[in-house]
């Protein structure tokens, strides 16, 4: 991991014309820079480079940023965002970015910024609560697409250091993430969602606005944490919620007596009596049930067994 120390001048962007840095190369017309510093987009990586200032702008108002606010950028590439958040009075700036040629490339852009720190780095392996010096923060990113899930559930599992999100995922990833019981996408990552986070805003991305264009659209997402936390963070009780929602969905077809019967590897009558308890019908399927129904099978199902939730794949 590389990171990039903070110096102390005038935050400020390099411009087109800057030392090493050719007129044609702006995030908004990513082939030539991404050219020149050597970086052909991956799918394996899912990289898709935002090229559209409006949308970009759109994104860093939804952040609601104020000059007293510590930001994290998640994957800034050729900088489109980074642009418009260096440009609003902040404490400070952080900078993840995996690909080495394009923290460097960052890094030659900023290189009079102050309080800009550029971490290049996997964010899935960086320990954000070491990264985090002064919560909350706020965190902008256009995700990976292949990893905005895993992402995702990272900062849920820092949610108490986080004051505010605006992520971008596929539209077919928001759309499960912002779904509620009875939607089509509504699954585990619905739940696992709304146990951590409110969403209160989002809008739709064409695929054109995309270099290069990715085959479905993406969409944009606002989070705040949960006013009340729904349980401390790492506990047993948490895990144990996690492992009943995953259950719960692991065969969406089934009943949710005969679904938790098969990933928990328990006699279908001990979790008809673990349903009874939590008032829950053991005929219903998971994506009827919302979060107080998964509270409270967690709790019946950690009675009925007397000890941790574990699936059998866990």
């Amino acid at each position: 991991m590389t990171i990039a120390r903070k110096s102390h001048a005038r935050r400020k962007l390099k411009g087109a014309n800057s030392a090493g840095v050719g007129v044609d190369e702006t995030p908004s017309r990513p082939a030539p820079a991404l050219a020149r510093a050597g970086v052909r987009p991956a799918k394996s990586r899912g990289q898709n480079f935002l090229t559209s200032g409006a949308v970009a702008d759109r994104i860093v108002a939804a952040a609601e940023l104020s000059k007293t606010d510590p930001v994290v950028e998640i994957g800034p590439g050729l900088g489109i965002l980074t642009e418009k958040i260096a440009a609003r009075p902040l404490r400070s700036l952080t900078l993840v970015e995996l690909d080495p040629r394009l923290a460097a490339r960052l890094r030659e852009r900023f290189a009079d910024g102050a309080d800009v720190d550029i971490i290049n780095a996997d964010f899935l392996a960086i320990d954000f609560a070491a990264l985090v010096t002064d919560p909350p923060v706020k965190v902008i990113g256009n995700l990976p697409f292949n990893v905005a899930a895993a992402i995702l559930r990272r900062l849920s599992d820092n949610a108490r250091m986080i004051s505010r999100m605006v992520l971008m995922f596929q539209r077919e990833v928001a759309a499960r993430i912002r779904a509620i019981p009875g939607d089509e996408a509504y699954g585990a990552l619905s739940v696992f969602n709304a146990l951590y986070w409110k969403i209160d805003l989002h809008f739709s991305v064409a695929a054109g606005s995309f270099h290069p264009r990715p085959k479905i659209d993406a969409e944009v997402l606002a989070f705040t944490p949960r006013a009340t936390q729904t349980f401390a963070a790492g506990n047993e009780n948490e895990r144990d919620v996690l492992e009943t929602v995953r259950a719960s969905f692991s065969a969406p077809r089934k009943t949710i007596r005969n679904a938790l019967s098969h990933s928990l590897g328990i006699d279908s009558t001990r979790i008809a009596r673990a349903l009874e308890r939590a008032a829950i019908d053991p005929a219903t399927r998971a994506e009827k049930l919302g979060v107080p129904d998964f509270l409270r099978l967690a709790h019946a199902l950690r009675i009925e067994l007397a000890g941790r939730i574990v699936t059998r794949d866990a």
